[in-house]
């Protein structure tokens, strides 16, 4: 497949998306209440599920989302 040129909106998002944001404002205290959140969502999964498969996609869904929260202040404030 050959490959195709990036636009400049498509370059500009892919370098964000990439790039160090360093927390500015209230943005450490925002991340510290999703990170809370997700890790006592976690705690609850593994306390009242029994360990399998699913038990760990879950914690994995969890942190995926954990992360993409905190990408979203990251990258578009």
């Amino acid at each position: 497949m050959p490959k195709r040129e990036l636009s400049g909106d498509e370059m500009e998002a892919l370098k964000n998306q990439f790039t160090y944001h360093a927390p500015q404002g209230d943005q450490v205290e925002r991340y510290a209440l999703i990170n809370d959140a997700a890790f006592k969502f976690a705690q609850t999964v593994l306390e009242c599920t029994p360990r399998c498969a699913d038990q760990s996609a879950a914690i994995r869904q969890i942190r995926e989302a954990r992360m993409t929260a905190n990408s979203a202040i990251a990258c578009n404030e």
